[in-house]
Order: C-alpha cells, then sequence, then structure tokens
C-alpha cells in the first residue's frame, strides 16, 4: 500500500513528446547506436521487423463461402430430392444453376483478405544502421529498436523513428494521414495529445523521404509500428454484408418456411383427412415444394449484378465483389477522402495579393491554363520571377497531361508564372542560378542567388512562411514600382484571411546584392527584404466533384469528408463543394475532440456534422460504425493505407486506383479507376438500376411459382388430376421463365433515378404492394391454368392434351405479364410499353420458338408428354395470356386512383414519377 503523502506514478510521456534525450535513455542506447551483439539480442527478444503472416482463406474455403444461402440451401435440397425421385435431367439442370451461381461470385471476389499482404509489402527492404560506430547496409527485417538509422531523399522509413537530427527534412505521410504535402519534420518535441500528422518529430514505417537528410532512431518494429497496428485493426475489422444480401436472406427465409408449411399441411391434409396413402402424399408435398422454388432466381441475381459490372466498368467503376454492385444503390451517405478525392490533388495558386491590390487566379491543377487578374502594378511582374527562380520542380506536359517533378508547393508557383506569360526553361537560363539556401523547417524559407541579365548585381529572391519572412522585410513594392516602409499588422491580417479560407499562404521578396556575390547565406536575407507579395495556395475541388455531390444531395445521399488534414482547410473545401445544408454545419470536428466523445455522443455528433479533420485510423472505423448504429448504409473511399480498415468496416468500400496504396485496392469492394469522386455518383445511379431491376426480377418470377404452386395444391385438395406435370413445371421455370426473366436486369437507367432518396436500409425487398401484386397475380396464374385445362377437357382432349394447353396458357400469361412488371404502376398500354426494348422483342420471340418445338416436336412429346395443337386452340391461349394484362391494367387505375403503392417505387418500380 501506498504511504499516505505519496503520490501515484505518472504514466510514461509517448516518444514524440519526449526530447531525444530522453528516448535514447529510455531505449538503452546513444546517438552512435548498438553494437551488433545488441542488435542481435534485442533481435531475439522483440523478433523481425516484419509483420505477422496470416494466412488468407484458401479456395476451397472462399468458394465454400459462395454456398452460404438459403435459397440455395433450399435449390440443393431440391435437386437432391429430384434426383430420388429419378428426374435425373432435373436434378442436373438445379445443380447446374447452383454451381454456376457459386462460381461467378468466386471468380469476380478474387482474394478478399489481400489487403494484409499488400501491407507487409510496404515496409522497406533496407536500412542504413549504424552498428559499432560504423554506418552498414542491413535488412529492414533485422532493425531492432534502438538502432540509430540514416535517412535521405527517396528513403522508405523501415520502421516507426524519433528523430535526433533533421536537415530540411520532409516525409511524405499522405498514405497514413492524408495530408496532401509533404510535412516538415525537426527533432523538437511536441504535446503529448498530438495527432499522427501533428507529431513533427516522428516519422513512420512506411511513408516516403521526399527531402533532406535524418538521422533517427527506432522506437517500434513489426507489428508495434502504426502501420503494423492498422494490419490488425483490419484483421480485426468484420466484413459486412450488403443490403441486397441481407434482403434476399430474408426473402429466402420467408420463401423456405412458406414452403415447408404449406407442404406439411398438404401432406397432413391429405393422411388424415382424405386418409391418401403417406407415400404418395410425401411425394405429392415434394412435387409442390419443387414447383414453388423459383429454381432461377439465384442465378438471375448473379446475371442481374454482372450485368451491372460491365455498366459500372463503363463509368470508370471496377467491381471486385458482386453483391457491392447493388449495395452502393442504396447509401445513404458517403464517407470521402479529401484530397484526390474531392480534391485534384494539385496545389493551385488562387490568389495574388499585391500591396493594395488582390488578384484572383483562375484554372485549377498544374496546367498552366487561365488567367491572373489584369492589375498594372509593378510587383506583380518581379513577383512572377521570384515564383520561377526560387524553385526547384519541373512541369512537362505528357500526352496532354501536365506532371509535376518536385515539391506540389513549388509546382503550384511553377504554373503561376506560366500563367502569368513566364516560361521557366529559358527564364532560367537567362538569370543563372549563383547559389542557394534549401528551405529548413528551422529556418521556413528558401532563397536563392541569381545573375541579372541587365549585369547590375544580383538579386536575392526568397519565398517562406508569411510569420518568418516578413519579420525579414523592411520595404514593400508599391503598384507604382515604388518601395514604401512595410507595415507588417495589415500584411499579418491578409495572411489570416486566406487562412480562415483555407489556404496556405507563401511570402515572396527580393533583394538585390553586389555583383561580385557568388555566395550566399542565412545573414543576407535575415533583413533589408523588399515584399514583392503573397500567394494564397490550395488543393482545389475538382469541378466535376462540385457537380456530383449536389447530385448526390438531390439524391437523398449525405457526403461527408473525413481527412488527415486540417480542420481549416477541410471546412474550406467543404464550402468550395457546396456540402453545406440547413441543420447541418460545415465547421471541422478534430481527431481529438472526437477521441473525448463516447459512442452515444459520437453517434449524435454524425447526424448533423459534415467534416472530420485530423483523423486517425481508429477515427475513421468509429465514424464509420457511429454512422452504422444510426441505420445508415456507408460507403466509405479512401487511397492510402490508414484507410484500410474503415473500407473494410464500411457496407461498401471505394478505393482509389490511380493513387490508391494496393492494401486500399485489396480492401475496397470497388475500385475507381479514376480517382474521381463523380464516379462514385454514378456507380450509385447503376446500383440503383441494378437494384430496381433485380425488384422487377422477383415481382415476376415469384407470381410464376405461386400460380403453378396454387393450382398443384387446388388440385391435390380437390382430389383431381394435376393440370401440369412437375417435369413441364420445370420446364417452364428454367427455359422460359429466366428467358423472360433475363431481360428485365437489362432494363435502362430510369429518368428520376436519382432524384428520389434512397430507398431505407431495412425496407423488405417483398413489400406490401409487392406481396399484394405477387398473390393477385399468382390467383390469376392459377385461375388461368385451371381453366384452360378444363376448357380442353371439355371438348374432349385426353389428358396430355390438356396439360399442353395449361403449360402453353401458363407462357402465355408470362409473356403477357413482362408487358406489365415492367411498369408495376403507370400504365403499360403505350406506344414504349408495347413495343418495349429490342431486347424483350427478342426474348419474346425466343420463347415463342421454345413453345412451339415444346408442342410440336416429336422428341418433346416422349420428354415431357406434350401434343400438338390445332391453331384455333394456340389463338384461345394467346387470348388468355391478354386477358391477364388487361385484368393487370385494371388493377393498375384502380391502385393509382386510390393513391396506393406510391412510395413503394418510381413510375416503374411503384415510386411516384
Amino acid at each position: 500500500m501506498l504511504p499516505l503523502n505519496s503520490t501515484l506514478p505518472s504514466p510514461p510521456l509517448p516518444r514524440h513528446a519526449q526530447t531525444f534525450e530522453q528516448v535514447l535513455l529510455d531505449l538503452q542506447t546513444h546517438d552512435q547506436g548498438l553494437s551488433a551483439q545488441q542488435a542481435f539480442e534485442r533481435l531475439a527478444q522483440h523478433g523481425p521487423n516484419r509483420l505477422a503472416d496470416i494466412p488468407p482463406p484458401s479456395a476451397w474455403v472462399r468458394l465454400a463461402r459462395q454456398f452460404h444461402n438459403l435459397l440455395l440451401y433450399v435449390l440443393m435440397g431440391a435437386a437432391v430430392v429430384t434426383a430420388m425421385l429419378g428426374h435425373w435431367v432435373d436434378s442436373g439442370v438445379i445443380a447446374a444453376v447452383v454451381c454456376l451461381n457459386a462460381v461467378i461470385g468466386f471468380i469476380q471476389e478474387g482474394k478478399a483478405e489481400a489487403a494484409l499482404a499488400a501491407i507487409r509489402h510496404m515496409l522497406s527492404p533496407h536500412a542504413q544502421v549504424l552498428r559499432d560506430g560504423r554506418l552498414t547496409d542491413v535488412d529492414a527485417a533485422d532493425l531492432v529498436p534502438g538502432d540509430v538509422v540514416q535517412l535521405a531523399s527517396g528513403d522508405r522509413l523501415p520502421a516507426d523513428v524519433r528523430l535526433l537530427m533533421a536537415r530540411n527534412f520532409h516525409v511524405d505521410e499522405a498514405a497514413l494521414t492524408g495530408e496532401s504535402v509533404p510535412v516538415a519534420k525537426s527533432v523538437v518535441p511536441v504535446v503529448a495529445d498530438a495527432t499522427i500528422g501533428d507529431r513533427t518529430c516522428m516519422a513512420y514505417a512506411g511513408t516516403l523521404v521526399t527531402r533532406g537528410q535524418a538521422r533517427a532512431v527506432v522506437v517500434t518494429t513489426g507489428n508495434q509500428t502504426e502501420i503494423g497496428r492498422i494490419g490488425r485493426m483490419l484483421a480485426e475489422v468484420e466484413s459486412t454484408t450488403t443490403p441486397l444480401l441481407r434482403q434476399m436472406a430474408v426473402v429466402g427465409r420467408t420463401l423456405t418456411l412458406l414452403i415447408l408449411c404449406v407442404a406439411a399441411v398438404l401432406f397432413g391434409f391429405g393422411v388424415w383427412v382424405r386418409g391418401m396413402p403417406a407415400g404418395d402424399m410425401f411425394m405429392a408435398a415434394v412435387g409442390l415444394a419443387v414447383a414453388a422454388i423459383p429454381e432461377g432466381l439465384p442465378a438471375i441475381m448473379t446475371i442481374g449484378l454482372a450485368i451491372g459490372v460491365q455498366r459500372m466498368a463503363r463509368r470508370h467503376a471496377v467491381i471486385r465483389r458482386l453483391p457491392a454492385v447493388e449495395a452502393l444503390g442504396s447509401v445513404t451517405v458517403i464517407c470521402s477522402d479529401k484530397t484526390g478525392t474531392l480534391t485534384r490533388n494539385e496545389m493551385t495558386v488562387q490568389r495574388v495579393l499585391l500591396a493594395g491590390q488582390a488578384l484572383a487566379v483562375q484554372g485549377a491543377g498544374y496546367a498552366p491554363v487561365g488567367a491572373i487578374d489584369s492589375a498594372d502594378h509593378a510587383a506583380l511582374a518581379p513577383l512572377l520571377q521570384a515564383a520561377a527562380l526560387c524553385n526547384d520542380a519541373h512541369l512537362a506536359s505528357v500526352d496532354g497531361a501536365w506532371t509535376l517533378t518536385g515539391d506540389p508547393t513549388e509546382g503550384a508557383l511553377l504554373t503561376l508564372a506560366m500563367k502569368g506569360g513566364l516560361q521557366p526553361a529559358p527564364l532560367r537560363q537567362a538569370s543563372s542560378r549563383v547559389d542557394v539556401v534549401p528551405f529548413e523547417s528551422d529556418y521556413r524559407y528558401m532563397a536563392t542567388l541569381h545573375a541579372n541579365p541587365s549585369g547590375t548585381g544580383t538579386v536575392a529572391w526568397v519565398k517562406g512562411a508569411p510569420e518568418r519572412l516578413l519579420a525579414h522585410c523592411s520595404h514593400v513594392l508599391q503598384a507604382d514600382g515604388a518601395q514604401a516602409p512595410l507595415d507588417a499588422a495589415q500584411w499579418h491580417d491578409a495572411v489570416e484571411a486566406q487562412a480562415r479560407q483555407g489556404r496556405r499562404v507563401l511570402a515572396l521578396a527580393c533583394k538585390t546584392l553586389p555583383a561580385d556575390q557568388v555566395r550566399l547565406d542565412h545573414a543576407d536575407v535575415a533583413h533589408g527584404l523588399v515584399l514583392l507579395g503573397l500567394v494564397a495556395i490550395i488543393d482545389p475541388p475538382r469541378e466535376e466533384a462540385v457537380r456530383a455531390v449536389a447530385q448526390c444531395q438531390r439524391a437523398g445521399i449525405r457526403v461527408v469528408m473525413i481527412t488527415g488534414d486540417h480542420g481549416v482547410t477541410a471546412s474550406a473545401i467543404a464550402g468550395q463543394l457546396g456540402m453545406g445544408v440547413p441543420g447541418d454545419t460545415l465547421a471541422a470536428l478534430t481527431g481529438p475532440e472526437l477521441e473525448t466523445m463516447s459512442d452515444a455522443e459520437l453517434q449524435q455528433a454524425v447526424r448533423s456534422t459534415r467534416v472530420f479533420a485530423r483523423a486517425s485510423p481508429e477515427h475513421k472505423i468509429r465514424l464509420v460504425r457511429a454512422l452504422q448504429a444510426n441505420g445508415e448504409v456507408v460507403a466509405m473511399t479512401g487511397d492510402g493505407v490508414n484507410d484500410a480498415p474503415a473500407l473494410k468496416q464500411a457496407d461498401v468500400g471505394v478505393a482509389m486506383g490511380m493513387k490508391g496504396t494496393e492494401a486500399a485496392k485489396q480492401a475496397g469492394a470497388i475500385v475507381l479507376a479514376d480517382d474521381n469522386f463523380a464516379s462514385i455518383a454514378h456507380a450509385v445511379e447503376e446500383g440503383r438500376t441494378v437494384y430496381d431491376n433485380l425488384k422487377k426480377t422477383i415481382t415476376f418470377l415469384l407470381p410464376i411459382n405461386g400460380g403453378e404452386s396454387l393450382s398443384l395444391l387446388l388440385a391435390i385438395l380437390l382430389g383431381v388430376a394435376l393440370p401440369i406435370a412437375p417435369a413441364q413445371i420445370l420446364w417452364v421455370n428454367m427455359v422460359s421463365s429466366i428467358a423472360l426473366a433475363l431481360v428485365l436486369a437489362f432494363e435502362p437507367t430510369e429518368r428520376d433515378v436519382m432524384s428520389r432518396p434512397p430507398r431505407l436500409p431495412d425496407e423488405p425487398m417483398l413489400s406490401a404492394f409487392v406481396m399484394w401484386r405477387i398473390c393477385f397475380v399468382s390467383v390469376l396464374f392459377m385461375a388461368g391454368i385451371f381453366g384452360m385445362h378444363g376448357w380442353a377437357l371439355s371438348w374432349g382432349a385426353d389428358e396430355a392434351t390438356a396439360r399442353t394447353v395449361a403449360v402453353n396458357t401458363l407462357v402465355s400469361m408470362e409473356v403477357f405479364y413482362l408487358f406489365s412488371v415492367r411498369y408495376l404502376k403507370s400504365p403499360s398500354f403505350t406506344w414504349q410499353g408495347v413495343k418495349g426494348t429490342p431486347l424483350v422483342l427478342m426474348s419474346i420471340a425466343a420463347v415463342v420458338c421454345l413453345q412451339l418445338l415444346f408442342t410440336y416436336a416429336p422428341f418433346m412429346h416422349a420428354l415431357f408428354e406434350s401434343r400438338s395443337l390445332a391453331w384455333h386452340t394456340l389463338m384461345a391461349i394467346v387470348a388468355a395470356g391478354a386477358a391477364v394484362l388487361f385484368v393487370l391494367e385494371l388493377e393498375k387505375l384502380v391502385l393509382r386512383r386510390l393513391g396506393v403503392g406510391q412510395s413503394v417505387g418510381d413510375a416503374r418500380v411503384g415510386r411516384r414519377p
């Protein structure tokens, strides 16, 4: 027990909050690194610097998963039962449908668990490490905590490190944080609760050094690194199922329960009420179950999704997992990264601030297209020269696209100079560089010394952070070319105004030096600079993303930005994208603020907050889970390693194909080939179309099975002959029904598909309206089958001929019902409704040919006990089908007058037009 006057020990500070001397002491090392013996001992203690190898599921396991569906279980049971009944052909057909469905899903899904393997490849294979005081090249897997490594531009970080020395050291951490520009690093410790993007004294495994040199001590390796932690999170995230799969599971359970109950009631009625033999009634019950099962539904659903895959591929969305096709159509919230998805990931100068004037700059990205507001200002020309000369970047046009080599901020300055009419290459030749003071985080500016083409002295061009550079300026260049004393407070106000709009501000200045000066150092530019002006830079929104956000809002989909960037910048971009709506706030909720919230508080916050900044991988998963807890269907976009766990957690993970990491692509269900948010909106549109068409397919298929089942049930209850034989039912179900139902999967997108709100996540596939239509049409089909069968017997036809009449009547009713089901609420008696689409007419022609074969081919007579029919009988059969369409049009008219079913779909799937 502690003494009364004692206090509990304080928890140890994290590495980024300690001085590097404290870190070295804690790790029992020093700035010259470990000895080889110490490294050997620590390697045995900590293990190799690689991520744990978690084997992915085998191909057999992934194939077996494709059969884990209740409706497929019923179909497999039907295949077994039909085989036991001796119907080997029927059994083989059903088994083939099941296998086809599984194989298509298996091929499309691919290696869903390969994200972990992709992350493992991000660790650097080699590292420069101090061992026994000598710099040695070692395998990165042999690094241990306490090793001191040397880092330079182009290196990929081999482990998580604490910096001991840094000179002009910049690291691209976009894969971990989403930060749009490389981060300047230093050895100065930061606050203990700093987010990963603000830990400037740390560098993390898998990130890339873009500039400078550093020496650092390894603090964590392998699974203990940030990338290792993300890998563990990814392994712990359970893949979610899509709304369609959840609804189809409900449909499967409902159908299974209904079919088994009816079969059991039929068996009990026949045995205990009618006194029929139990064996006969068992076979009758099995026949009823086979008739009621929609054998073609799983195959048609898979084919419909595959058609959606092809449509989305034409719109730059590559589908990795088949059910994601429809899932995108049901999303209610899209959580998008900022950099490169909503924005161009190309820094752009939007404002030039001169003494007394503010100039707007047109255009976006690195293409030098766009004008600078015309200005008669003496400072503009030298400012553009400073932007081009105090610059190490290069821009080149390749196949019409401008590509940058160098720092993104310098690329923006180079583009600005070109928009102002300067050509960097000739300018750099005319004003050759004599010396340079490179950018360093301690000084926060860069300066270059150039020969003056006029021969009068040399010129130092300087660019840097305004808060540092303004202190070095004594004057400012006025519009008339005169120099006036600098009012620093006024310029600081201008900087703050631009920062509030999310823009990054740089100051540009110059100083004339003696003609014989060939060296430049910090003392030369520490005072006496002439301020030329400020430039305000931002990664601008994509123009197509602005339109896509508006389209999503019209479709009732919330767009939420989750980024690792700073809150002010994120909120400014959200405003430019038009993400604000009444009742919601564009003020960013930051990672540290999010950490203080309970799950219940976060669930409340995500209802109205549109922007989340400085978000870590844990924050992203929490945000996705909070939205899902509120009943939202969430699509999550991402491109970095840090996005992979959230991509897997989301209902639909959308990875970037061009700039995304392999880990993100493997975790996502969809990959955007063009990294464009607008492609997500197009994919949502296609997803909604897929769902609409699947709903039409179900509404088409189930009444057919219902009519067949009711006919068999009524015949058994009345003790009369079956109007259609079980083999003939399978012919209809597997041939004509599927041929007609497939047409519905190709139905075009509705005009207003992106004007209606998303369907409720828990909205059943079998809604009240759909159930009414299924029951009503089933009764019509039963009446048609029984009526035409009895009519044939009434004029002396034998049982085989009467059954042939009933089968053809069933197919005729299917054909006319197809015209009706394409428009569930609106009239089908229109020119467009009558002529259909080319696919509709081709499908009907194919079914007619198949039925003529069924009716008149001798070998079909032997297989299905069918008989040839007279032409006047065929005319009566066609009239029976037309009667079904006429009755359904009357039903639609009554429902429209009563306003029933208006919330089920649009004009063609039940919603208001």
